[in-house]
């Protein structure tokens, strides 16, 4: 009896010592990992009818409020008559209104006295109540005065109540964790037309964002000072906040170059200051497409993608080649490499994102299911052959079409869960990429010490984070006889089109100062091999132009890979990113025509497209005293 007793106490402390030993590892694998496992989709730049253009261009009844409850996925009235809703609800939303003459037409809608005391008060109140034309030349007139930097009409009343119901209708609408919303707004700073908007998005609640009034191009037309007036924020509330530079294609050459608004070339104290408040940068949108342009990738056989390229934002100039390198990301990317050389920082170091700018209050960005740019082209059989701009009228120089636009885009970002702080994080740390509309899975990461199957884990992602950097991420200082390894994976989106193919995009700054570019193919799907130029064949074209459909007859629903530079020079600063694309789908025209029963005149823009995701960069640097 003694002897059983003294065995099994002797078991019990050996048993109690065994588990005490091994407490400090889990057997759970992801105790005490806080990576993000979840990516959450979302709209940064959205205008509701509190936006000038967008209510004088049909958007009279739609606010901030209902933009939340449509992006949530509620059912919302369109001007046009026809119900709204999206496929799948987004997992967060930023109404995004500029801040120039804020909340200003409704009110000169409702009949304001004070609006209609002032004499361009009423006049433009006579014009919003004319046809389009009229109404249109009142926006010009709006325009002129954010060109010029001139406030034809001050009203500081309306713009406080304008902000206050903005605040108001984030808070109302924010559900941590299901739903987030974010208080922000648009500075619409656009010299001679020329866009440098930057969208402002604030982490914080009424109790912040509430103390103070948007920043607008009238205060300043120059980005350092709207850095300085997010600096005197967050020094005054403790909050904290980011700004997201529009996409640059619009710009003609502002948007990247290399030279203040001073003239001057730009300084390590500039670098320092914009890469500090605006680490991602919106790449494609309903404007257009900003990731590259064919003139500056002439190799690149994708870079004709959705391409806006014949002058400035509000067609007063058009666009000289010259400019395109300042515009585009990929460019930009680049010339980061060069000036982080130069002054010791890199002021073009960004994540990507994408957004749609739609001024609908409908942030749509599917092919099938697209709300446009501006109310007046919502769906109907007339919308893509009709012109926004007509060469000759109103002093435009170029004429730009309804079909130009592009049904685009979303902002895919990487968190540890769906809050303000949390996505807020994950932007400042560029854990995020871009698509054109498709919500596609893309992980990427880097690093010295994946081995060729790591991707083939079950717990690759949990590798990816221990063994190297997610995309956004630095390496460094390469090891000896070591070139970094890149884990890739790309999953379709659920309810989309199978994948044609995973690229990755590197740009290196070579010894003599010059930078270059290259894009791989690390992973296709199908028994393609690519020719003696490393070139793959297409993948294929199942979609059906006049049932506005297609099939995944062709395509993979995955596509991974562990890739090696085989071009690494540990002595060359450089950048990677990935680029994912679709096989072809029907382009929102086609869907047009299928629902209307008509065809498109005179079509300018292709029937099918590749759809695309671009993520963030990992950047490569090397070690002190090694560089070329």
């Amino acid at each position: 009896m003694k002897k059983t007793t003294l065995s099994i106490a002797v078991l019990a402390s050996l048993c109690s010592s065994a588990f005490a030993a091994s407490g400090s590892q889990s057997y759970s694998p992801k105790a005490g990992q806080d990576y993000p496992q979840q990516v959450y989709w979302g709209d940064t730049h959205l205008h509701t009818s509190y936006s000038f253009d967008a209510s004088m261009m049909g958007n009279k009844q739609l606010g901030p409020a209902d933009a939340y409850r449509f992006a949530r996925g509620e059912e919302v009235e369109a001007h046009n008559g026809m119900v709204a809703r999206l496929d799948r609800p987004l997992d967060f939303l930023m109404v995004s209104d500029h801040s120039e003459y804020l909340g200003l037409i409704p009110m000169l809608g409702t009949g304001d006295p004070e609006l209609l005391n002032d004499p361009v008060g009423k006049r433009w109140a006579v014009l919003l109540g004319g046809d389009t034309d009229q109404s249109l030349k009142a926006m010009f007139e709006i325009h002129h005065d954010i060109n010029t930097n001139h406030k034809s009409l001050a009203n500081a009343k309306v713009e406080r109540s304008a902000w206050d119901d903005i605040i108001a209708a984030a808070d109302r609408y924010n559900d941590p964790g299901k739903f987030t919303t974010f208080i922000g707004y648009e500075w619409t700073t656009m010299p001679g037309g020329d866009n440098l908007h930057r969208v402002v998005l604030f982490a914080d609640d009424a109790s912040k964002a509430g103390q103070v009034l948007p920043f607008s191009s009238f205060d300043s037309e120059n980005p350092e000072d709207l850095w300085r007036y997010l600096q005197s924020y967050e020094d005054k509330t403790g909050g904290r906040v980011l700004a997201i530079p529009h996409n640059g294609n619009v710009s003609n050459g502002l948007m990247f170059a290399l030279t203040d608004r001073d003239g001057n070339p730009l300084s390590r104290q500039y670098a320092e200051t914009r890469s500090r408040w605006e680490p991602v940068a919106e790449v494609t949108q309903i404007k257009g497409d900003g990731e590259t342009h064919p003139k500056l990738s002439p190799e690149d056989e994708f870079a004709d993608f959705e391409t806006w390229d014949k002058g400035n934002l509000t067609a007063d100039a058009l666009k000289d080649d010259s400019m395109l390198p300042y515009e585009y990301a990929r460019s930009a990317l680049r010339l980061g490499l060069q000036q982080e050389a130069k002054l010791g920082v890199n002021p073009f170091k960004f994540g990507m994102i994408g957004s749609t700018d739609a001024h609908t209050s409908l942030s749509s960005g599917e092919e099938n299911n697209f709300w446009g740019k501006f109310s007046v082209y919502e769906p109907n059989p007339s919308r893509a052959g009709e012109y926004a701009y007509t060469e000759g009228r109103q002093g435009k120089v170029f004429s730009l079409r309804g079909e130009e636009t592009a049904a685009a885009g979303y902002a895919a970002v990487w968190a540890t869960e769906n809050t303000r702080d949390a996505l807020f994080d994950a932007m400042k740390r560029r854990e995020t990429y871009a698509t054109t509309g498709p919500r596609m899975t893309v992980r990427f990461f880097g690093g010295w010490d994946f081995d060729e199957h790591e991707v083939e884990r079950p717990d690759y992602v949990l590798q990816g984070y221990r063994k190297g950097v997610p995309m956004g991420g630095d390496l460094t200082a390469a090891p000896a006889d070591r070139s970094p390894r890149f884990m890739v994976s790309a999953t379709r989106d659920p309810e989309g089109a199978n994948l044609d193919r995973v690229q990755i995009v590197k740009g290196w700054l070579e010894a003599d100062g010059t930078t270059e570019e290259k894009v791989y193919d690390v992973a296709w799907s199908g028994e393609r091999t690519p020719d003696a130029n490393g070139k793959l064949a297409p993948v294929g074209d199942t979609a059906d132009s006049r049932n506005a459909t297609w099939r995944n007859s062709i395509g993979a629903a995955e596509l991974t890979s562990v890739w090696t530079d085989p071009d690494f020079d540990r002595a060359q600063r450089a950048f990677y990113y990935v680029r994912v694309l679709q096989i072809p789908t029907p382009r929102w025209p086609t869907y047009d025509e299928k629902h209307f029963h008509y065809q498109l005149e005179d079509r300018s823009t292709p029937e099918h497209i590749q759809e695309r995701a671009y993520t963030s960069p990992i950047w490569y640097t090397p070690a002190q005293g090694t560089e070329s």
